[in-house]
């Protein structure tokens, strides 16, 4: 099990989790760590997604401004956050490259938000 972890994390993921590294990667200033079992994506300090590493989960959390946590709740496309849905988190289900649209929406307007807004009290979900 933690030989195929490495190969993963040195892989830079995989299936799902290596379609959504490899389109995030390539926004300016956002880096990806490993972090408690997910891919973290940073802009600066500040966390605004994250995505599991094991590939049997699905469930991607993203961060988004008020607005944009109602709009996507409303759409339907997404759920609040379990713990942390007051902060503006949701979470959504990728489980295919179907789904991958609609998750890169999300993400982007996470990004976007996390460039314009302060980190939030009481540190990140993850």
């Amino acid at each position: 099990m933690r030989r195929t972890r490495r190969r993963v994390l040195r892989h830079g993921g995989e299936g799902v989790a290596a379609a959504l590294n490899d389109t995030v990667r390539a926004w300016s200033g956002v880096r990806i760590a490993p972090m408690f079992g997910r891919w973290g994506y940073f802009v600066g300090d500040q966390l605004f997604g994250c995505y599991p590493l094991r590939a049997k989960d699905h469930d991607l959390w993203v961060r988004l401004s008020r607005d944009d946590q109602a709009r996507a709740l409303a759409a339907g496309s997404a759920r609040p956050h379990r713990r942390f849905a007051a902060r503006g988190w949701i979470e959504c289900d990728v489980t295919g490259p179907g789904e991958l649209g609609r998750a890169v929406k999300w993400l982007r307007r996470g990004y976007e938000h996390a460039r314009r807004e302060p980190a939030p009290e009481g540190g990140p979900p993850c």
